[in-house]
């Protein structure tokens, strides 16, 4: 299960939400669903969770769901902003 790191900030906007790196100083922006990934990552949720999160939430597959679950974490760890 993949976390945020301590040293990256999460706040909710309209639309999304945007981390803040302050290692670096830079903001990733994230849409609603994107928010919707990172907010159950923080609340402790597995990826399995999340993708029942969203199919139930979401006019969205259980194949897609589970593809872009898996593609954010990838793009978020690989940016350091969450550890695996």
């Amino acid at each position: 299960m993949s976390r945020l790191r301590a040293d990256v900030s999460h706040t909710p906007t309209e639309d999304g939400a945007v981390l803040l790196d302050q290692r670096s100083g830079k903001y990733w922006r994230l849409n609603a669903t994107g928010a919707a990934v990172v907010q159950a990552l923080i609340d402790g949720a597995t990826a399995e969770q999340i993708v029942d999160r969203l199919v139930e939430a979401r006019p969205v597959g259980r194949e897609r769901a589970a593809a872009d679950v898996a593609a954010l974490v990838d793009q978020l760890t690989k940016a350091r902003l969450v550890t695996p």
